[in-house]
């Protein structure tokens, strides 16, 4: 296992801009393709509490329901800017494992500490989440967290086989890691597909569980039915328009910063990271390029 990386204030904000191009470029395809989407976890904490990334903060998180998501997943094969970015998810990198997608920025590095042996892309990145509709019913709804609880453990296990402590847990996920990971996304989407079919009182991530204990099973549907705009960084992308139901599922009180001996951030977990040099000035600038030409084509429908 590699070092741990630190990074000073500058370089935690170099990291945190290249977030930010990636969080405008998803947001200049949506805005095009009239694709919704929301900023996520900390991303959408700091729009609510910073107007901004919160200072401490090392990643941007955005969430889309399962049927805006296939909209984006189809807008990026000719509208993502491939230069700069690639979506990452099973679909487009064979090694890649987790059950929810990535944007990395070409050009950069980062590496998470214990992963250095895993074969997929590497880079900086935004992580791009999906959720689906949860079963209603008390025992479908357990059902349901249980077999997705058993694929994380499956796609989980090229990790777990080396970073696990205990020899038992290594030597199982040595065995689940010889299932198919394209059995287990094929099982996933299934899945989705079945518990989509109506809406329901919950949505969640089918392979990545919200973190608090009030959110177990998932967050109220009714978040993912109405967007905003929400400042961020001198620009406007989305939010839920009831950020404070999520938020508060999430974080309780949300609108307090945590003791300073609290606020850190991920890129201590990491054993490389190598970036570029960008401004705030040139991210805001094409933001507002891409806002003048959809406007134009807007007016030019009218």
């Amino acid at each position: 296992m590699g070092e741990k990386v630190t990074l000073s204030p500058e370089k935690l904000r170099n990291l945190q801009l290249i977030e930010l191009e990636m969080l405008v470029e998803v947001d200049r395809i949506c805005r095009k393709y009239g694709i919704e989407y929301s900023l996520d976890g900390g991303t959408l904490l700091g729009a609510v509490r910073h107007k901004g990334f919160i200072p401490w903060d090392d990643d941007a998180d955005v969430i889309f329901t399962r049927h805006e998501y296939a909209k984006f997943f189809r807008a990026c094969k000719k509208e993502l800017d491939t230069e700069r970015f690639f979506l990452q998810d099973y679909r487009t990198d064979e090694e890649y494992r987790w059950g929810f997608a990535k944007i990395r920025r070409k050009g950069t590095e980062l590496v998470r500490r214990g992963q250095e042996h895993m074969k997929y892309r590497t880079g900086v990145y935004i992580d791009v989440f999906v959720v689906d509709h949860v079963p209603d019913g008390y025992l479908m709804r357990r059902f349901y967290y249980g077999v997705n609880f058993c694929i994380r453990k499956v796609l989980y296990s090229e990790l777990g086989m080396v970073a696990e402590k205990n020899t038992y847990m290594r030597m199982l996920y040595r065995i689940l890691y010889k299932l198919p990971k394209d059995t287990m996304f094929h099982i996933r989407n299934c899945f989705a597909a079945l518990c989509n079919r109506k809406e329901t009182e919950l949505v969640s991530h089918l392979l990545y569980q919200y973190p608090s204990k009030e959110t177990k099973y998932g967050m109220p549907a009714k978040c993912f039915k109405q967007y905003r705009d929400l400042e961020f960084e001198g620009m406007q992308l989305r939010g839920f328009a009831d950020y404070d139901t999520y938020l508060t599922l999430l974080y309780h009180d949300y609108m307090t910063p945590p003791p300073a001996d609290k606020r850190h951030h991920e890129a201590g977990e990491a054993s490389r990271i190598d970036l570029i040099d960008i401004t705030l000035e040139e991210i805001q600038e094409r933001k507002r390029s891409a806002d003048r030409e959809l406007a134009h084509k807007k007016r030019g429908r009218i």
